[in-house]
């Protein structure tokens, strides 16, 4: 469980932080957090509409570390962050996002020796 939340916390510890390269397993627990959170939060929301203003406020929050975590995961396999810009491809660029995220690290590259976390 703590390597569940200390992904989670370096996550947002480097939010500002798009070098460097993050370990498939990092990228994967912060998102398993994310996604908890997150449907707690939706939960809740349907009770509170204090609750749909803090999951507003989590979304908020949110988009900066995830879009550098996901660019330090495609750093660690070896390709440009750019390639985070796919994901505007309704559903093609999502699939190929996902299938990227879950290739292995690659050694030394030019984002560095090896992962971070």
């Amino acid at each position: 469980m703590q390597e569940f939340i200390d992904a989670y916390t370096n996550a947002f510890n480097r939010y500002t932080d798009f070098a460097g390269r993050t370990s498939v397993g990092g990228f994967w627990r912060f998102a398993a957090v994310n996604f908890v959170a997150t449907l707690v939060l939706i939960v809740l929301a349907q009770i509170s509409w204090i609750f749909f203003v803090i999951y507003t406020i989590y979304l908020i929050a949110l988009l900066i570390p995830s879009l550098a975590i996901a660019v330090r995961r495609l750093h660690d396999t070896g390709k440009t962050g750019w390639f985070i810009l796919l994901g505007l491809i309704p559903l093609i660029g999502f699939i190929i996002l996902i299938v990227f995220y879950v290739q292995p690290s690659v050694g030394p590259n030019e984002y560095g020796t090896g992962p971070q976390d």
